[in-house]
């Protein structure tokens, strides 16, 4: 659904295309009048004289319709990609991310805005990941996302790709890709078919960048802010010690969100940015349940609802059903698991596997803990 006629969010657009306006000044104004409209339609001789002159000086410039045709290219390019702009006076805009310090005037949505409003956790890391940065992203992401978190991160080629990957398994998660481009464009490329895997699977896209706009080294950072901004936890998988990850997890503290991070080899130059947040003060997590330990309780009735929603399948058999049964949610290795039970090794792995593809447990590295 567009919106293009709705006249709080015509005047935020404007906004935007106005010289001298810049955000500080937008957020100053908007605070103190409550909304764009008011900020355009109140005549300057309400406010107080300082405003007053700025208020008169933007309801000029507006009536020059300067910013017209570029106005009339960005609905365009918004009617074209089927999104929609959600300005930070609209109920629609999430209440996390307008909490912190410089939050964008305005967001570009492509997909489902109600996802913008669930909890999330962003889980980030480098581009360049190991495999166990790759099989950590994959496994962690579609545990929280089966637990009732909304997975956000930011589109990147390696652990920001594979988390998204990996709530698009889950049988009942969203995910949510915060862009560094106009949200007409996919960056990098080679996942526009997981953007469009995200959209079909009732996911969303987002950015503050006008249509059109290229991916800028500039505008990571910013992205970065609104990553942490709409989550209650950044989890870094991975990362080197000068990494955009890194960058992310400062934001999250500046923004007084939680700060995880996965250890790993002291040799690996991959976690050494994880083990330098550690030092100061990140939450060392050896597995997901650490992060709901910290963060389940913001879940409210979603948790349960997700574990009613990924109920038992009609095809699992007796067997299958009893291991369930007698798994706990503790994670518990294949040893423990073969001395409380008379199966074969092999008849015991044979059952797990099932239970796994079926999503009904998880392997963690080699720990077996029960989903549902």
């Amino acid at each position: 659904m567009t919106i293009v006629d709705d006249q709080e969010t015509h005047y935020a657009l404007v906004s935007q295309s106005l010289a001298k306006f810049p955000p500080k000044l937008q957020a100053e104004l908007i605070g103190r009048i409550g909304s764009y409209t008011g900020l355009f339609t109140t005549p300057p001789s309400s406010f107080e004289p300082e405003v007053g002159k700025l208020v008169s000086r933007l309801q000029d410039e507006y009536q020059r319709q300067h910013w017209s045709s570029q106005i009339d290219i960005t609905l365009e390019m918004i009617e074209r990609f089927r999104a929609q702009i959600i300005p930070i006076t609209s109920s629609d805009y999430p209440q996390q991310l307008r909490q912190i310090a410089g939050a964008p005037a305005l967001l570009y949505v492509r997909g489902d805005p109600v996802n913008l409003h669930l909890p999330q956790i962003a889980i980030v890391g480098s581009r360049r990941m190991t495999r166990g940065g790759e099989i950590n992203s994959l496994q962690w992401s579609k545990f929280l996302a089966d637990s009732g978190f909304t997975i956000t991160s930011g589109l990147a080629l390696g652990v920001d790709g594979s988390a998204h990957r990996g709530a698009l398994k889950s049988v009942v998660g969203k995910t949510i890709a915060v862009m560094a481009t106009g949200i007409d464009r996919i960056y990098p490329s080679r996942h526009r078919d997981l953007a469009a895997a995200i959209l079909d699977s009732g996911g969303t896209l987002i950015t503050e960048f006008h249509p059109r706009e290229k991916p800028l080294p500039s505008n990571f950072p910013r992205r970065n802010r609104i990553i942490s901004g709409l989550s209650l936890g950044v989890l870094v998988i991975e990362a080197a010690v000068r990494s955009g990850s890194l960058i992310t997890a400062r934001c999250a503290l500046e923004q007084d969100r939680e700060v995880f991070a996965i250890p790993g080899s002291i040799h690996s130059p991959q976690s050494k940015g994880c083990h330098l947040l550690i030092k100061q003060g990140a939450h060392l997590v050896e597995s997901a349940a650490d992060i709901m330990t910290e963060l389940g309780a913001a879940l409210g009735g979603v948790a349960s609802l997700a574990v009613q929603e990924t109920s038992l399948p009609q095809t699992i058999d007796a067997e299958e059903a009893a291991l369930l049964e007698q798994l706990g949610f503790d994670p518990i290795d294949m040893d423990s698991l073969s001395r409380d039970h008379s199966l074969t090794a092999e008849r015991l792995a044979q059952l797990l596997i099932g239970l796994e593809l079926k999503g009904l447990i998880c392997n963690e590295h080699g720990f077996y803990q029960r989903l549902v």
